[in-house]
């Protein structure tokens, strides 16, 4: 009978345990959560300006028992988001790529990076239509689905989308719970009452601000408990 010997170097368990905490402390330095929250936050605000002053088409109008029914398509913003998105994108992969080299780690930032650019794409593709009356104020009552999925496919909700692929590439807990906070703030939505009976050309702007400043603060608190773990 023969037996298999330990290889020298100590207990296999041990060398398991030391493997896992290098592979743990590889994924902390790759990790720069708070740049594309940061980056994805100014554009964000960015898109502001443009759903106020960006130029609208109106048509396949027709009269409806309470007024008249429009479908309105936002040309500038759609386009805004294409070039905005993807800029965004190469900004992020740029930065992700640099601070991996600084650091002498890899960078696996290249699925959330093409999995943004695909959404964004997917989005200036097939934009989705809303519908006015007359033309600034909603008349039709579509379902709770409908409304559900209309959040989820607008620019703001697929920054979420992708947020759940780097949570998920980052094997990252904290960004997954604030990427579900954000997302259920986007698809509520929750804006506190605030600028509720703005309408007109300033009411998108509440939602972009909230949700803009959401992704803001997160990429602060992120910046910050990398700064301190990085201290210790």
């Amino acid at each position: 009978m023969t037996t298999a010997s330990v290889p020298a170097g100590g207990d296999p368990r041990r060398l398991l345990a030391e493997a896992r905490d290098l592979a743990r402390r590889v994924r902390l330095a790759q990790r720069v959560t708070w740049l594309p929250l940061l980056v994805l936050a100014l554009v964000t605000f960015g898109a502001i300006p443009v759903y106020r002053f960006g130029h609208r088409v109106v048509s396949d109008c027709h009269v409806v028992a309470d007024g008249q029914v429009c479908k309105v398509e936002f040309q500038a913003v759609g386009f805004y988001w294409l070039v905005a998105m993807v800029v965004a994108y190469v900004v992020i992969a740029g930065g992700y790529l640099r601070v991996a080299r600084a650091r002498g780690v890899g960078a696996r930032v290249w699925p959330y990076v093409l999995t943004g650019v695909a959404l964004v794409v997917l989005f200036s593709a097939v934009p989705p239509a809303w519908i006015f009356r007359d033309p600034t104020v909603y008349t039709n009552h579509p379902s709770a689905f409908s409304l559900f999925l209309t959040r989820l496919l607008d620019p703001v909700g697929l920054i979420g989308l992708a947020l759940l692929v780097l949570a998920w590439l980052e094997r990252h807990v904290a960004l997954l719970l604030f990427t579900l906070g954000y997302l259920a703030v986007v698809l509520v939505p929750v804006n506190f009452g605030w600028g509720a009976g703005w309408g007109g050309r300033w009411g998108d702007a509440p939602p972009l601000v909230i949700s803009g400043g959401l992704l803001l603060l997160g990429s602060a608190g992120f910046a910050l408990a990398q700064r301190r773990r990085r201290s210790r």
